[in-house]
């Protein structure tokens, strides 16, 4: 009985000595910058590479390709921030959880004017701001307040976001 005993204890040792540590992935709090046009010092036009290496806590990848839907990006879904790498442009969703270096989500419409200036284009449920990367894109709920951000290199004439 004893010598069962014994092997059975060894057996579990050796199982246990064989266990694989799991790594956890974590990424700092995201920072954005909303009119420099950077997260966390990222560029809007880095590569999926170059996001993975800074960002490891990603939920998915598309590899850019012409048959990729919106072209291909790196997705933060879980702290609803999108990277669209082929179409340089990040989109921040109303559950972002980061900070952001000017508080527009939740702002009032009426109160960016100071911060903004006029938007280039102004329709009813957007406006678009044009910046020193480019363009900035503010969605509004139905009490007119922010509630997506949408930044890309592009100009108001030649953006194309995905749906």
């Amino acid at each position: 009985m004893k010598t069962f005993i014994l092997i059975t204890v060894f057996c579990l040792g050796c199982i246990t000595i064989n266990a694989q540590l799991k790594r956890t992935t974590s990424c700092p709090t995201f920072q954005v910058d909303v009119l420099d046009g950077k997260i966390n010092g990222l560029k809007i036009t880095d590569n999926i590479t170059q996001i993975k290496n800074k960002l490891p806590c990603f939920s998915s990848v598309v590899e850019e390709s012409a048959t990729a839907g919106c072209g291909g990006g790196i997705y933060f879904k879980d702290r609803d921030l999108y990277f669209y790498t082929a179409r340089d442009y990040v989109e921040i969703g109303p559950k972002f959880k980061g900070k952001l270096t000017v508080p527009l989500m939740g702002a009032s419409r009426n109160n960016l004017f100071k911060t903004l200036g006029n938007p280039k284009i102004k329709e009813a449920k957007w406006d678009a701001f044009s910046t020193a990367y480019g363009i900035l894109i503010l969605y509004y709920n139905s009490a007119n307040k922010v509630n997506k951000i949408q930044m890309s290199t592009e100009n108001e004439n030649t953006i194309k976001l995905c749906e």
